[in-house]
């Protein structure tokens, strides 16, 4: 009995340090980092560190928090690269949250993956990817469009993909924006602004970016058959 009320003490104190260690970790972060919003903290497995998610980011904070580091954690005996995994995580999860009426989708007839492609209606290889897509498509691959105009909001890139947002058939009009560089103009609402916003936040700074099902960033325009090789690995 004695035994089992010294591990319930020492389970209880456990919970209470952590809890205080969260808690000057959010107070020293409000005070040098004001406006920023923690989504979560947890224990590293490096003794006395903690992981900090801020939105996308992570960081990791000494459990005074006094210190902060940012930059990647590796797990040399898994090879695992951790902080790419939780980067991985809140991209899912964020993802996950859209709903597919608010993206541009191409599916495949023989779906095996899904990826979400945030693209730029001027971008070369983003046009390099588009011309490709049926090759994409063959391997079973859906692609799901975000926009990110690259040059920012009230720009030519930005206003052209608020008008393929608000053409009728908006497949069509993507296609015919990246290949024949037609686009008619025109306004709604749309959703340009807070997908590239959401590509910010992803870490995403050139385009094509390609997002696979379990958060992977993989930049450029990735032929076909190479992607499939990594989607099924």
């Amino acid at each position: 009995m004695r035994k089992y009320t010294l591990i319930c003490l020492l389970c209880c104190f456990y919970v209470s340090s952590a809890w205080a260690d969260k808690q000057a970790i959010i107070k020293q972060l409000s005070t040098v980092l004001p406006g920023v919003s923690v989504d979560q903290i947890s224990e590293s497995p490096i003794k006395g560190l903690y992981q900090v998610s801020i939105g996308m980011r992570i960081v990791y904070v000494s459990a005074d928090g006094r210190y902060i580091l940012q930059g990647d954690m590796l797990d040399l005996k898994t090879r695992e690269n951790l902080t790419e995994s939780l980067q991985n995580k809140a991209r899912t999860f964020a993802l996950a949250k859209l709903d597919e009426k608010d993206m541009i989708v191409f599916p495949a007839k023989n779906e095996k993956h899904v990826v979400t492609v945030f693209s730029d209606i001027d971008c070369h290889y983003c046009r390099k990817l588009h011309a490709e897509l049926n090759t994409y498509l063959d391997e079973g691959i859906t692609v799901r469009y975000l926009f990110f105009p690259r040059s920012g909001i009230n720009t030519p890139s930005y206003d052209k993909a608020v008008s393929v947002w608000c053409a009728k058939d908006r497949n069509q009009a993507l296609t015919d924006a990246k290949l024949n560089d037609e686009v008619v103009a025109k306004t709604c609402k749309n959703p340009v602004k807070e997908q590239l916003e959401l590509g910010v936040a992803m870490g995403v700074s050139g385009t094509p970016a390609i997002v696979a099902a379990s958060g992977a960033l993989i930049p450029g325009a990735v032929p076909a058959k190479d992607l499939i090789k990594y989607l099924n690995q």
